[in-house]
């Protein structure tokens, strides 16, 4: 019997009841066809190759990421519960030693879901990779944390939730945000202030192909892992970045998926976006199946892959190098930003602008971070949307200082109600939730 050389879990949950609407590209065949591949395939015949089945996740384990609004059970559904605790359960066999790697197959997805949740952005609700990694932060007192999004579209949501977390490192490829939502992701775009460097960004341009991804990957990704040097690298697994999306504009294939994580090893991956149904995402799946179990995937081939089509040009590969330079200067001068900004010992704002796209809801927020010599900084996030909803939201850090909790408590406390619908308070120091209205 074949044999695994690295074992390997996996999770499915196609999540038959949640889709945006019958034909939208994200419903429950993403992974239907998925599945049929890897029967057809016999991975779960090999030795090493274990399917285990999703717990659901809790209103707890989503307070201690999200802000949610006006709770927890008005924005999700019982299929975001059982999708955040499928990469949970995968987080938890792996931290248990039960597998070596796992991979999260299930849907909703969540890297569009940030800290604050009126509700749905790019068809994301909850940020269910950010809810595995506080969970294992909680549970086993994991702390450095490197997340690589490899889904087509900029991880917005994973970036706002650690933008002022230095102890994550967060990097993502993605095609460039002038040219496909969510319209970020920036070169520019490092890091808060305590934080700085520690948020990555390589925007790539429309039809790069497997030759693109692996340079940034092996003269970028993993040279930033081997200095940031994480208890735990996150694989975002979306696999839109292929030649057959329906919505993006890329040419990576189902081998190339393959050979980036046979490269990436990443302890988890979790599945994102990846909209080519039937001619990409069964290939691409069972590539990264083959490469987290160390077994043979270079048969992996779409039925109609050809290569010379899908090559990049010598302009694209030119514009790659010059992203993958700057993206280093960031990390390079973010130690000393970060180490300038915590002398200052006072509050640094900001304003946004988020907008809703699945819900329409326009959110303006203010927010405010103490730049705090001692920790990340407590954060306050005054929050309004468009329909009349306002919150006052804020974060203690898990490793705050008792100034800065003693300041997040006093913030919470002196928020006037009668100008919020609600105020919330995450208190991570001691695992603790609160609310009024």
């Amino acid at each position: 019997m074949l044999s695994a050389n690295t074992k390997t879990g996996l999770v499915f949950f196609p999540a038959f009841d949640w889709a945006i609407s019958p034909t939208h590209p994200e419903r429950e065949e993403r992974l239907l066809y998925t599945q049929d591949q890897v029967f057809e395939e016999g991975l779960l015949d090999i030795e090493g190759i274990i399917e285990f089945k999703p717990d659901l996740a809790t209103v707890e384990d989503i307070q201690r990421v999200h802000f949610c609004v006006p709770d927890e059970l008005r924005v999700i559904t019982e299929s975001h519960l059982v999708s955040a605790g499928g990469a949970k359960t995968i987080g938890i066999q792996v931290l248990e030693k039960n597998i070596e790697r796992g991979f999260a197959l299930v849907r909703p997805p969540g890297h569009h879901a940030m800290r604050v949740v009126h509700g749905a952005r790019g068809f994301c609700n909850i940020n269910i990779e950010a809810i595995m990694i506080e969970y294992l932060r909680q549970a086993y007192g994991i702390d450095r944390v490197a997340i690589v999004d490899t889904d087509c579209h900029h991880g917005d949501g994973t970036q706002d939730i650690y933008w002022h977390d230095p102890d994550t490192l967060f990097i993502s490829l993605h095609q460039d945000g002038r040219t496909l939502y969510p319209g970020s992701g920036f070169l520019f775009e490092t890091g808060g202030p305590t934080a700085a460097g520690t948020t990555i960004n390589f925007p790539l341009p429309p039809r790069t192909s497997e030759e693109g991804f692996l340079y940034v990957l092996e003269n970028g990704v993993l040279p930033l892992l081997e200095q940031f040097k994480p208890e735990l690298v996150v694989n975002s697994a979306g696999q839109d970045n292929h030649y057959t999306d329906p919505i993006t504009n890329m040419n990576f294939s189902a081998h190339g998926y393959a050979e980036l994580t046979a490269r990436l090893k990443p302890d988890i991956a979790v599945l994102e976006g990846g909209y080519s149904i039937q001619g990409a995402l069964p290939y691409v799946n069972t590539g990264i199946i083959l490469a987290m179990a160390g077994l043979d995937y270079s048969g992996i081939r779409e039925p109609d892959y050809q290569p010379d089509k899908i090559r990049q040009g010598s302009d694209i590969t030119r514009h790659i190098e010059r992203v993958v330079d700057e993206a280093l200067k960031v990390w390079n001068q973010g130690p000393e930003i970060r180490a300038q900004n915590r002398k200052k010992d006072k509050f640094a704002e900001r304003d946004r602008t988020i907008f809703y796209d699945t819900d329409q809801i326009m959110e303006t927020q203010h927010e405010a971070i103490r730049l705090c010599p001692e920790c990340a900084g407590t954060l306050a996030i005054d929050s309004k949307t468009d329909g009349g909803r306002r919150i006052y939201a804020v974060h203690i850090p898990r490793k705050a200082c008792p100034e800065c909790r003693e300041t997040g408590y006093k913030l919470y406390d002196s928020a006037e109600i009668k100008r919020y619908n609600h105020v919330f308070i995450q208190d991570r120091t001691t695992d603790q939730y609160f609310s009024r209205k």
